[in-house]
């Protein structure tokens, strides 16, 4: 696997915490959060999310793959979610600007 992104581990280490300050932290001020279609902006947005769908839900994730793309700013990483909302394995987008996430994209595997 190639080595995982210091953003990337952010995000994963501050959910499997529950530590949504550290969550929120991981991405920019200005970072896009797109949940299959519903998409937040901001430390705002990505706290409401964080709130009603991630370590509001107490999600745990395991990453499972990741893969580089031609950017080198952008892996996709499937993940394994559990907890009191969604459970499964899928892939999400990350695109990183200045170490931190500036872009999610979750959606549904094909």
């Amino acid at each position: 696997m190639t080595a995982v992104p210091a953003p990337l581990r952010a995000f994963i280490d501050a959910t499997n915490r529950g530590d949504s300050a550290a969550f929120v932290d991981a991405f920019t001020e200005d970072a896009v959060l797109d949940d299959w279609g519903r998409v937040f902006h901001g430390h705002e947005g990505v706290s409401a999310w964080d709130s009603t769908d991630n370590i509001g839900k107490r999600a745990h994730f395991e990453l499972v793959g990741l893969e580089p793309t031609d950017d080198p700013d952008r892996v996709v990483a499937t993940l394994t979610v559990t907890g009191g909302g969604f459970n499964g394995t899928g892939p999400m987008t990350f695109e990183f600007r200045d170490g931190r996430i500036a872009r999610l994209v979750i959606s549904p595997t094909d």
